[in-house]
């Protein structure tokens, strides 16, 4: 039996497919949702603020117009660093007056509490496949230094410096804003996908004082990021030592806790197309056995022609979709 244009994803142990179905769906008409007003002054507890243009120009500065969608997303993320119970309650305190009864208000609570959770599962799912397809081999930080830029030349510097060598010399990578605990600066972790001969700079040794280890060590820093921008630490990912795993859980702690979205470059896939022949299905898993579990070293087929056993090579010949 020949599974044809099947989505094939690495889960950082086994290959598994998705078999190609045909479905039908009908577009969905959403209901318009009612807008509610709210006013920021009588709400004492609301640290609330909007910056949308509002529908009279005369209204309040005070006055906010949005769906009671809208207004539980601006608490979830204004109680983000508060316990999941005590943020539950004090979400549902500040919309019980929109509501005619408690019981309304806790459904409507639980549900969107529900949706934000799959939401972040989805968004770590993309994430994790995204990853272990790119094959990663760097994990790196940037740190600005205050004589060559500010927080926001930085920003903008950096991810313009990172475009442009995903197109040139085909760097792939993904990564996340943090600020440092104590001191508040900022500064950029991502992993790296840097083919061989195209590394800018010079990587270089030097010994250090780890915060994180409470000990001096040897880190590897970049002569080309260092000049214009301030520091660079280079870590080189040995899927062997399972340090893509770990790069990918201390990026991923990040994804709620602030509000800045993961960065990507371009060309990072959550699949490969192939079509998947009987022989090389170990089993099937999943849901309903909707997935398949590959071997490892099942053949790669291109409508119809055979690009060779499953390797990295073979994976960049590949369509990609997500």
């Amino acid at each position: 039996m020949l599974y044809g244009e099947a989505k094939v994803y690495y889960d950082g142990s086994h290959y598994i497919a998705i078999p190609h179905v045909t479905r039908f769906v009908r577009e969905k008409i959403k209901p318009v949702e009612k807008l509610i007003t709210i006013d920021t002054n009588s709400d004492a507890k609301s640290s609330i603020k909007d910056d949308r243009v509002k529908e009279n120009k005369n209204m309040p500065s005070n006055i906010l117009r949005m769906t009671k969608k809208e207004y539980f997303n601006k608490l979830y993320d204004d109680f983000i660093n508060l316990p999941k119970t005590i943020r539950k309650t004090q979400i549902i305190d500040h919309m019980l007056p929109y509501f005619k009864t408690q019981t309304n208000c806790e459904n409507f609570v639980s549900e969107n509490f529900e949706r934000k959770k799959r939401n972040l599962i989805c968004r770590r799912i993309r994430m994790s496949r995204k990853a272990y397809l790119a094959r990663f081999n760097y994990f790196v930080t940037f740190t600005y230094d205050n004589k060559l830029h500010t927080e926001e030349t930085f920003k903008k510097k950096l991810i313009q410096t990172l475009g442009h060598f995903a197109c040139r010399r085909n760097w792939k990578y993904m990564g996340v804003w943090e600020r440092a605990p104590e001191t508040n600066r900022l500064h950029f972790h991502g992993l790296f996908n840097i083919p061989v001969g195209e590394m800018v700079g010079e990587l270089f040794e030097k010994k250090d004082y780890s915060f994180e280890n409470h000990n001096m060590t040897i880190t590897y820093q970049n002569t080309y990021f260092n000049k214009r921008f301030g520091r660079s630490d280079f870590k080189v990912i040995n899927e062997v030592e399972n340090k893509l795993t770990n790069a990918l859980t201390y990026l991923m702690k990040y994804i709620e806790k602030t509000k800045e979205r993961i960065v990507y470059s371009k060309k990072l896939y959550q699949y490969f197309i192939s079509d998947i022949i009987e022989n090389d299905i170990v089993s099937t898993i999943g849901q309903e056995d909707k997935k398949l579990l590959l071997f490892d070293d099942f053949n790669c087929i291109d409508e119809g022609v055979l690009m060779g056993k499953v390797s990295t090579e073979v994976i960049e010949q590949m369509r990609k979709c997500n």
